[in-house]
């Protein structure tokens, strides 16, 4: 059976000393498996703390590379890192940070590869900036019984929710079809506050964790909003649909 050593009961004390964790829970996120899709401004964070947290095999997907407009939110990267693959980049990274993580790189999600992708993994941090890929993501969950962590940021406002299957509402239960191009501002057209993605990312992050150890309570059919600017949370219960294309309400 396996025990933590005696660095392992080091570097994560302060997650030991808290109660519904313990050796046992810190064993069990050693043990488990989380993929990030999206290695920008939210999965930079959420990649970060997953890794400190110790979980302990962490997939990371993302098809871009690093330019200057990155480094204001997205802390993987640095000056160094410019014209890199993002996923190069943060693999340096979380390799300072913690050594003993096993990462599994990937390029870009598709709907010919996304089954394949995420099935071995017990958790998905959905990190994406593109509503094709956010929705690519909820159907593919859906369809294999993966709960997945949804977010979003633009300016100084972000949100997220966790989707447990049979838990509560999908992603398309709330927002139903992929809105047209153009029907709709990115941050490259409106900006955004890098904390922002920074609290959202860290809080999908957090999401990740209870999930894995079975401790809490998650967003799942609660929308989580963050308005920076009048630092206010503010939360909203969101019903199933029954009428929804991939979850039926179930």
């Amino acid at each position: 059976m396996r025990t933590l050593s005696e660095i392992e009961r080091k570097i994560y004390s302060r997650n030991i000393l808290i109660p519904k964790i313990g050796e046992s829970g810190q064993l069990k996120l050693l043990e488990s498996r989380v993929l990030i899709i999206g290695l920008g401004g939210l999965g930079s964070p959420a990649l970060f703390y997953l890794a400190a947290a110790g979980v302990g095999n962490i997939g990371a997907a993302d098809c871009d590379v690093v330019d200057y407009s990155n480094l204001q939110r997205q802390i993987l990267h640095g000056r160094k890192d410019i014209g890199r693959n993002k996923t190069e980049s943060a693999v340096e990274t979380i390799s300072r940070l913690n050594p003993d993580i096993r990462l599994e790189i990937y390029g870009a999600i598709s709907d010919e590869n996304i089954a394949e992708t995420i099935a071995s993994y017990d958790f998905i941090v959905e990190a994406t900036d593109n509503f094709k890929s956010k929705f690519l993501i909820n159907d593919a969950c859906m369809r294999l019984g993966k709960a997945f962590s949804h977010a979003g940021i633009l300016g100084a406002y972000g949100q997220t929710m966790t989707v447990v299957p049979g838990q509560g509402p999908c992603v398309r239960c709330i927002f139903q079809d992929e809105p047209e191009a153009g029907t709709y501002q990115t941050t490259s057209e409106a900006g955004v506050l890098g904390s922002v993605a920074g609290v959202i990312g860290t809080i999908q992050s957090i999401e990740a964790i209870k999930y894995l150890l079975g401790i809490g309570g998650l967003l799942t059919g609660r929308l989580l909003t963050f308005d920076a600017l009048e630092m206010a949370f503010m939360e909203a219960k969101l019903p199933w649909n029954r009428e929804c294309a991939v979850c039926g309400g179930t």
